[in-house]
């Protein structure tokens, strides 16, 4: 990568509460040669993957997602947060690093046989992924991938994520 991400990626000490370090990639929105970087490699490491959609979690994962989807010219599925999708939904309840939540995707954007690459800004635990990929499998679809900007692989995303190729940009091995 032309870029050193860590150079515009802000790292925000109790974020959301006290002993979470945050990894804040508006460092890298603000930057625009950071976020092409970012989007040109998503691109790439997207060429190793057969897919018919990109599917992006809500809601910074939706940045990269957007941005990827247009350039590789696929659809853009949405993964929201429960309350968020006006049609009927597909729903799935994870574990986050701090809490819990539900996510969902819409009856009407999954397509059985139909594959599908995951998007989102970072991955911690591996949970809100494994949840959505979860959603569209049991309803039909294949996700061939998963891709994120940041990896905390000491959050072992690694291990929930086993079933399914998963690549980042850069990664922070301790908070």
């Amino acid at each position: 990568m032309s870029i050193d991400l860590d150079l515009a990626i802000r790292k925000v000490p109790n974020f959301p509460k006290e002993g979470i370090l945050y990894y804040d990639i508006t460092g890298i929105l603000n930057d625009s040669s950071a976020f092409r970087a970012s989007i040109d490699e998503l691109a790439k490491k997207a060429g190793s993957y057969q897919f018919d959609y990109i599917a992006a979690v809500e809601a910074r994962g939706f940045v990269f997602g957007a941005p990827l989807a247009e350039r590789l010219g696929v659809p853009l599925i949405l993964i929201r947060k429960k309350g968020k999708l006006p049609n009927e939904v597909y729903s799935k309840s994870f574990a986050l690093e701090y809490g819990e939540d539900v996510i969902c995707v819409q009856k009407l954007d999954v397509h059985p046989g139909k594959k599908v690459l995951l998007v989102d800004d970072l991955i911690a635990t591996g949970g809100t992924l494994e949840a959505a990929a979860s959603i569209f499998e049991e309803h039909g679809s294949i996700v061939t991938g998963i891709l994120g900007v940041i990896g905390l692989p000491f959050l072992n995303y690694e291990e929930v994520l086993e079933a399914y190729p998963t690549e980042v940009l850069i990664t922070y091995d301790s908070e």
